[in-house]
């Protein structure tokens, strides 16, 4: 397996003592009760919102950790690039077209959330959804997590639509978790 998918397979087995580095950039941001309520929301299709900005984070994490980057502005506009509080699949037209808008409203919540949050970081919250939205990330950082974002959608999708898919995810997380079932 490649080292990509095996970091996207990992961020759903992390542990707090064994990934402290990781919890030590996020911790103030993941534990708060406004990233933990994304969990009742649906992103891809079986996945929930706290699942997949979760594995967004720690795969940019890694990739933005083996490249040099700054792996802080990484990680804490990664759990924040999804910050909106509803359904995006409720055909509500308030939101609509969703994948244009969401990243000013998550941008908007992540300034309530982390008043000292960076302009490097609200870039890369703003333009997550490139090439849908027009204007391309300003910073490496903003092109490490568009890609994570892309890549574990997709990951989220195949897993959940496609049994053999399902199958080698599974496999792979009891491998890497050490035989414990987490998901």
């Amino acid at each position: 397996m490649g080292r990509i998918y095996d970091n996207y397979v990992r961020s759903y087995c992390l542990d707090r003592e064994k990934d402290k580095e990781f919890f030590d950039l996020i911790a103030d941001l993941y534990d708060s009760e406004e990233v933990q309520s994304l969990k009742q929301y649906p992103q891809h299709s079986t996945i929930n919102r706290l699942d997949h900005i979760t594995s967004v984070t720690y795969t940019a994490y890694c990739w933005a950790k083996k490249a040099g980057l700054d792996v802080r502005a990484t990680v804490r506009a990664a759990i924040l690039h999804d910050l909106f509080y509803y359904d995006w699949h409720d055909p509500a037209m308030w939101h609509r077209p969703h994948g244009y808008k969401h990243p000013r409203f998550a941008l908007e919540n992540a300034r309530v959330l982390n008043p000292d949050i960076t302009p490097k970081e609200e870039n890369i919250i703003l333009r997550h959804m490139f090439p849908l939205t027009v204007v391309p990330p300003k910073y490496r950082e903003g092109w490490v997590v568009t890609m994570c974002d892309k890549y574990c959608a997709t990951k989220e999708l195949l897993i959940a639509d496609r049994k053999g898919a399902r199958r080698r995810f599974e496999e792979r997380l009891k491998t890497l978790s050490g035989g414990n079932d987490h998901v």
